[in-house]
């Protein structure tokens, strides 16, 4: 997966946990402040990063993750313009070949309920290559399965756009 992988929207640290023993480095982006806090205290130990912040304005240098992992929250991002912007930082944070993956919910009823008092905006997987290649991913790949999908794409490895040269909109690296 590579040296060192961005985990967005990580809430209680289930898949940290996970994650955690198999990269060598990782770093958590978690919008909620308590659940960052509890977090990070969790797994400072361990030398897991959490910091607090929102996956459409990420606060880290351009090229500075090897791969990034969303695991059920696109579904959570209130709109279909902040999933993009979601998916435009994602493509600014890799580095020149680095993998973006993900698994998210299909819609159901089930979904629907669940989520009655929270944000729920699923993403249709038929679309999503589409969405995903026009802020420059390639290698798109989409698996549909019971219940859910999971998709992974890749940051092209050469340079093509002003971003891919190493300038970074966001000041000092926070990683």
């Amino acid at each position: 997966m590579g040296d060192h992988v961005l985990e967005v929207g990580p809430g209680p640290g289930l898949t940290t946990d996970w994650l955690g023993g198999r990269v060598i480095a990782l770093t958590c982006l978690e919008l909620d402040s308590e659940l960052a806090r509890s977090l990070a205290q969790r797994t400072a130990a361990r030398g897991i990063r959490v910091h607090c912040g929102n996956g459409t304005h990420m606060p880290y240098r351009d090229c500075s993750f090897s791969a990034l992992v969303l695991f059920t929250v696109l579904h959570h991002v209130p709109s279909a313009a902040l999933q993009n912007r979601l998916f435009a930082e994602a493509h600014r944070v890799l580095r020149p070949g680095g993998n973006f993956v993900g698994v998210d919910s299909m819609p159901s009823l089930w979904m629907t309920l669940f989520h009655i008092s929270d944000t729920l905006v699923p993403v249709d997987p038929t679309h999503l290559p589409d969405r995903l290649q026009s802020v420059g991913f390639q290698e798109i790949k989409i698996g549909l399965g019971r219940g859910r999908f999971r998709f992974s794409a890749q940051r092209p490895k050469g340079l093509g756009r002003s971003d891919d040269e190493g300038s970074s909109r966001h000041g000092s690296s926070t990683s």
